[in-house]
């Protein structure tokens, strides 16, 4: 396992819980060059393949170098305040560097994008991730995955998504799955905090925030789920993960899989991956091969 330099740990300490365009640029900057001097690609990677008629609807499918068969899948939905990001930027090591990870620890990932608020309000990118997981499932075992162990995962707008997905806002295919990751989300528009991101997304009628909160249905879900939040992420994000944690321990007795991601922001607890696997890595792959079991037959 490798780990940030201490300068690099102290920057990310300075930033805090403060999150801006300029912080953003900060975070990348510090990590980009770690990223470059330690290799962050698969050795194989499928880009822009459809899984659907949007030109958002496109996917990476990251390999290993060998003719491997049935590891597990890793999807992993990208953040971005529900109005950008995407799947990889060209020139940087940014989402290819979840790829990477994903075969260095046995597995087969699948990074996703999807279309956009404001354009494109509830539900639509959890219809986007329901397609993609069933792209997924029926062409994963051609690129050497097994569609019965396949783990959806998000950080940010992205793990608001997959959640919305798991509550059934794009239909039903939860089912298929072994596993979800859900890393810093807004989790139940209801109690999150007002603000033009959420309403780009969720709509400017808080009256139906209730009916759009995917909280009751990730408490009734049955799925293994780990759920984390970065040591210094912004407040509401902590918010959330109480209100989510209270909701599941109110319905089973027990809370589920919870990490803190320690000495991180809300925006390097993912884009270290790869560099500090001992803060979250380990824990991620660790999550991944328990509920995935081994091979299909």
């Amino acid at each position: 396992m490798t780990k940030l330099p201490p300068d690099v740990t102290g920057e990310l300490r300075g930033i805090g819980r403060v999150f801006t365009p300029e912080t953003i640029d900060v975070v990348r900057r510090l990590l980009t060059p770690l990223h470059e001097a330690n290799g962050y690609q698969a050795p194989r990677i499928k880009r822009d393949l459809s899984y659907g008629p949007d030109p958002r609807h496109r996917l990476d499918v990251h390999l290993p170098d060998t003719g491997a068969a049935g590891l597990p899948v890793l999807l992993y939905v990208h953040g971005g305040g529900f109005v950008g990001g995407d799947k990889t930027a060209p020139g940087s090591p940014y989402y290819d560097h979840v790829g990477g990870w994903a075969v260095r620890n046995g597995m087969v990932a699948v990074i996703m994008t999807y279309r956009l608020a404001p354009r494109y309000q509830w539900p639509a990118a959890a219809q986007d991730v329901a397609a993609a997981v069933s792209w997924a499932r029926e062409n994963c075992a051609g690129y050497g995955g097994d569609p019965g162990r396949i783990v959806l995962m998000g950080q940010s707008a992205g793990a608001a998504h997959v959640a919305s997905f798991l509550a059934g806002h794009g239909g039903p295919g939860a089912y298929c799955l072994a596993g979800a990751v859900m890393l810093s989300g807004i989790y139940d528009p209801v109690s999150a905090e007002p603000n033009d991101l959420l309403r780009a997304y969720y709509g400017d009628e808080p009256d139906r925030f209730a009916a759009r909160s995917a909280l009751p249905g990730l408490v009734a879900s049955g799925l293994p789920m780990l759920f984390g939040v970065a040591e210094f992420d912004t407040a509401d994000f902590h918010r959330q993960a109480v209100v989510l944690l209270d909701g599941m321990l109110a319905a089973h007795g027990v809370i589920p899989p919870f990490v803190t991601v320690p000495g991180h922001t809300h925006l390097s607890e993912i884009l270290s991956l790869g560099l500090d696997d001992e803060a979250f890595g380990a824990t991620l792959a660790r999550f991944v091969h328990q509920v995935t079991g081994p091979r299909s037959r």
